[in-house]
């Protein structure tokens, strides 16, 4: 059975005001728990992907943003004595970013404090897995 155009438009309406009002529910979250350590959301949200080393391009990527854009916060964050950039082990053309001690401890209690009242703390481990799963389906398919 098909969904006819105009519930289909609803239902699409709907979802797409609840995505993005999650979106900012988070990005306001790692708002205030970034301005608390003294940084701002994008150094936060840079500092919370820095999972281990990496290129600016992957750093990008996982940021959403323009390797441009994450240039301008890598440079904060070096001169906030954060991050490091080293040679690549095996591409001689790029950069590796490296968080120092001072940058892996400011990221812990990062982490710390965006687990804290998250917006998705009300949601069970297997139910942000499956709605991590069903965007990440609509997100990809074409």
């Amino acid at each position: 059975m098909t969904t006819p155009p105009e519930l289909q438009a609803i239902a699409e309406r709907q979802l797409c005001g609840l995505v993005n009002g999650l979106a900012q529910r988070i990005s306001e979250h790692v708002r205030e728990r970034a301005a608390t350590l003294g940084l701002t959301a994008s150094q936060a949200t840079a500092l919370r992907e820095m999972s281990g080393p990496m290129t600016m391009r992957e750093l990008a990527e996982r940021m959403s943003c323009e390797p441009s854009n994450t240039t301008f916060v890598v440079d904060k964050l070096e001169k906030q004595s954060l991050i490091e950039r080293h040679p690549h082990p095996t591409d001689r053309r790029a950069k590796q970013l490296v968080l120092t001690d001072e940058g892996t401890a400011l990221r812990e209690r990062l982490l710390g404090l965006l687990a804290v009242d998250s917006p998705l703390s009300g949601l069970a481990p297997e139910e942000q897995r499956v709605l991590r799963d069903l965007l990440e389906r609509a997100a990809i398919r074409p």
